[in-house]
């Protein structure tokens, strides 16, 4: 029992300390630690005790959404300078501004993201999702900003991080763990389908790889492998004896030298004395590392062994939020009911009164009167509920209106004249409107700013119990619940009121009911409408679709990978180049960023892609061995997305003739909306949109999806979470104009630089169970590969590091020479080979405006030097 109680008190220490580090001032004493020790004790213990136990850990979750609310209202504050437009020459600060929001922005992600994902109460959820969601939101809202400001998709924000005292790990985008926890059941499900779909498939008949041979010729090559080894085993010990003699040998013809006793002990004393210092020095060395960072300390071992056990706390806690939400829906239904019967007839009753009243006092007015009679007509879904007053505004309104109108029309030519003049002005000022900076009106800071209030008015102030069950609130229940429940009854009410209207019409003014003409639409300006698109499997249900797909490989299971296993470090000295008028190139830090802005954070969260600014489709370009694959599989497994491929060569035999190219398309982008999130792959990208198609790939056919492709991309809505994504080595053999208009989003990936090489070469060979140390030189082996890829990273490490060369790890050190010979088997990537990568992207429409207005500065540049020098003259 003893033990079991110090292994739940590490778990409740590790996630408090976890907490700890999103918010500098939660704090909790041992003896809260010890109390919060009963939260996972067995059932005979007290209620009272786990009640303590849950208090501690509550505590912290609660001040942290405190803090959390505090750092968002110093947010909104600073929102609102920056809807004010800013000239050019301040593009510095302004950079500066978003470039910092956006940070801190990604710092409250992080810390909603944690709170939201252990805490219990399920009404401070609903609003935590809420926030999330925003934030979230608002950070693909700043970063779109950015990329509009920076005229770049990749950013250098090295020198924000120095001046806000961040480091590089804030940079990271955090990706909700909601995203997989609320579809584990459906991405079961479907996972279940994809294996009975499979299972049903022939099995493909592989050929024997080698010739089988009789028994008795494998027993004699059993054989003679084994006398071999036992003559070199035999040889290497006779090798060992041969030496031994000749050693002694060359003694007796030489002769023993003979020490002296002081001597002797002279000779042991060095030995003995060289061998201490030389395990002090390795001490202090090893002692100095550990405080400059360079490696691990033994604490810091046992304080990551801590955190993991605090993973296994994080399950009681989600087991708790399923109770209480159970709970929780199962009130809202009985507090519901509970409302129409006992508060209902009451407020239908006020409402009937209320809307007599307005018969009588209108019925004076008959202007007024058939305003009401056409109001109450009207077929609102929520029911219609106009007060007098409010008819009395809108009636003045329409009279005003009026009057101008018929004022318009009594103009004369020269106010025509001067309205011309008027608009040539405003033409001008937008012009000079478009020069400046502005970040546009987001759609996320009304939602965040709502949860904001709601905060503030329901929780903030709220005097929790000293021992909370992290239950609903009655109270904040039976409010919501009896808003909807005037909801439904004043629909009800204005279904009587228009027959009690009619009749009263009948008796009173002798009228009958006339039909009401619809009003007259203002003319303007047309509004083009999509075409929708033509089903062509209307007639075909979704599971035979799904089934048809996958036996064709077009629907295909993704391998399981995680973004992080996606390894790269920062660019440090990335404002540095963009002050000397150079521009970066990307590292795989801003790669892995990148994917999780476009693809992760939109693909994830319904609430987010329908508010988000839309985004359709990528293109990933990068030699060979950059892990574009890898970044399409890491989509699918962070957001559980189908993984549907139309590579040219998948698609090579499948569907012939124009009316199967239609129909493949139709499939793909139908079954991929019905069963989102889906992420549509295009390996060779630039097949697709050949300027000239090779002969011996005359016979695939590549571009016969070219114009159906770009169709059903357009057909994408917000809210439809779909998103293609090609990949292309040799994007410079397609049509510039095709492959732009398809792909919105256009990412280059060079070789990796130093310090991602550095990091690379870390990982992987710890990811082989091998632990660096100081004999093997990682810096020289990420100098040595300069130009070779992650991919050929991997290929040298699984090379070297097999399984016979990690049993001799123990008698053997790994060395950095050891994974040269297989490097130098490898063909790197040249210098001219990413040189033209570069001037094809710079050729992109991004690319355009990065160039041109490299140039402008420049020129500006040249221009003050010119007259810095004419004014020393």
């Amino acid at each position: 029992m003893n033990s079991f109680v110090n292994d739940v008190f590490e778990r409740l220490a590790g996630e408090a300390t976890q907490l700890a580090q999103y918010s500098g001032h939660v704090t909790l004493t041992s003896r809260e630690m010890q109390t919060a020790v009963r939260l996972l004790l067995p059932g005979e213990l007290s209620k009272h005790a786990m009640s303590e136990g849950t208090k501690a850990v509550t505590k912290a979750y609660q001040s942290l959404w405190e803090s959390s609310h505090v750092t968002l209202q110093e947010l909104l504050e600073k929102e609102q300078p920056l809807l004010d437009p800013v000239p050019d020459r301040e593009r510095q600060s302004f950079q500066h501004q978003l470039s910092s929001l956006y940070l801190y922005y990604l710092g409250l992600l992080r810390r909603l993201d944690t709170i939201y994902d252990l805490m219990v109460q399920p009404q401070k959820r609903r609003l935590l999702r809420r926030l999330l969601d925003g934030v979230a939101g608002r950070v693909l809202e700043l970063q779109e900003d950015l990329v509009r400001a920076d005229l770049s998709e990749y950013r250098c924000l090295d020198h924000v991080l120095q001046d806000l005292q961040l480091t590089p790990a804030d940079l990271e985008v955090p990706i909700p763990k909601y995203f997989l926890l609320e579809q584990a059941n459906i991405l079961k499900d479907r996972g279940l389908m994809l294996m009975e779909i499979l299972s049903k498939m022939e099995p493909v008949s592989s050929e024997e790889l080698f010739p089988g041979i009789h028994r008795t010729e494998a027993i004699i090559l059993l054989q003679r492998a084994e006398r071999a080894r036992q003559g070199r085993l035999r040889a290497k010990f006779m090798r060992e004896i041969r030496r031994e003699e000749d050693r002694d040998r060359k003694s007796r013809e030489d002769g023993r030298h003979k020490y002296t006793p002081a001597q002797a002990s002279v000779i042991i004393q060095k030995v003995w004395k060289g061998y201490l210092q030389r395990k002090r020095t390795q001490q202090d060395r090893q002692v100095e590392m550990e405080f400059i960072g360079m490696i691990p300390s033994p604490n810091e071992m046992e304080h990551k062994g801590t955190l993991s056990q605090a993973c296994l706390g994080k399950d009681v806690r989600r087991l708790r939020q399923t109770e209480k939400e159970e709970e929780f829906q199962l009130a809202m239904t009985q507090t519901h009911d509970f409302l129409i019967d006992t508060e209902g007839p009451d407020i239908k009753e006020k409402m009937k009164e209320q809307i007599r009243q307005w018969f009588i006092e209108c019925q004076c007015n008959q202007r007024k009167y058939k305003y009401v009679a056409r109001r109450l007509h009207g077929d609102d879904e929520i029911g219609w509920y106009l007060s007098l007053e409010k008819v009395k505004m809108e009636l003045d309104l329409q009279v005003q209106e009026n009057k101008k109108k018929e004022q318009e029309k009594t103009k004369n030519k020269d106010e025509d004249k001067k309205e011309k003049k008027k608009k040539k002005d405003e033409k001008a000022k937008k012009g000079d409107l478009d020069n400046m900076l502005q970040v546009l009106p987001s759609k996320f800071i009304p939602m965040i700013s709502a949860g904001h209030e709601e905060y503030i008015k329901l929780w903030k102030n709220r005097q929790e119990s000293p021992h909370p069950s992290q239950s609903f609130d009655s109270h904040i229940l039976r409010q919501e619940k009896r808003k909807e429940v005037e909801v439904e009854i004043r629909i009800q009410v204005d279904e009587l009121m228009r027959q009690e209207l009619k009749n009263l019409r009948l008796a009173v003014d002798r009228e009958e009911e006339r039909p009401l003409k619809a009003p007259k639409k203002k003319p303007g300006k047309k509004t083009g409408k999509k075409k929708k698109e033509k089903d062509l499997t209307i007639n075909r249900s979704l599971d035979s679709l799904y089934e048809e797909l996958v036996i064709h490989g077009l629907l295909k299971k993704s391998e399981t990978v995680a973004l992080k296993d996606y390894v790269g470090d920062c660019l440090y000295l990335g404002s540095t180049l963009n002050v000397a008028n150079k521009l970066p190139m990307p590292s795989l830090f801003d790669i892995r960023q990148n994917i999780a802005l476009y693809g992760i954070l939109r693909l994830g969260s319904p609430d987010i892609h329908a508010m988000a600014p839309l985004i359709r489709s990528i293109l990933l370009v990068g030699p060979p061995g950059m892990g574009k694959k890898m970044l399409v599989k890491a989509v699918c497994t962070e957001t559980g997305a189908n993984l549907f491929d139309l590579s040219p060569s998948n698609l090579q035999g499948k569907y012939p003739g124009r009316s199967g190219v239609q129909m493949v398309v139709h499939m793909v982008f139908k079954v991929a909306r019905l069963l989102q999130p889906s992420v549509i792959w295009i390996g060779g990208a630039e097949k697709t949109f050949y300027k000239k198609v090779p002969k011996e790939e005359r016979e695939m056919d590549p571009k016969r999806i070219k114009k159906d492709l770009t169709k059903a991309l357009r057909l994408l809505n917000p809210g439809d979470r779909v998103l293609l994504i090609g990949t292309t080595a040799r994007p410079q053999l397609a049509e510039m104009k095709g492959l732009c208009r398809t792909y919105e989003r256009i990412l280059l990936m060079p070789r990796p630089d130093y310090a991602s090489r550095f990091v690379l070469w870390k990982h992987m060979i710890e990811t082989r169970g091998v632990q660096v140390t100081q004999s093997l030189d990682i810096s020289s082996l990420a100098k040595i590969s300069d130009g070779y890829t992650p991919g050929h990273i991997l290929q040298a490490t699984q090379s070297v590091l097999t399984e016979r060369r990690l049993l001799q790890l123990s008698r053997r050190p790994l060395v950095a020479s050891e994974f040269l010979g297989h490097l130098a088997k490898l063909d790197p990537v040249y210098k001219e080979e990413e040189e033209s990568l570069k001037d094809w992207y710079f050729k992109t429409p991004l690319g355009k405006k990065r160039m041109k207005f490299n140039k402008e500065q420049m020129e500006t540049e040249e221009s003050r030097m010119t007259k810095d020098k004419k004014k020393k003259q």
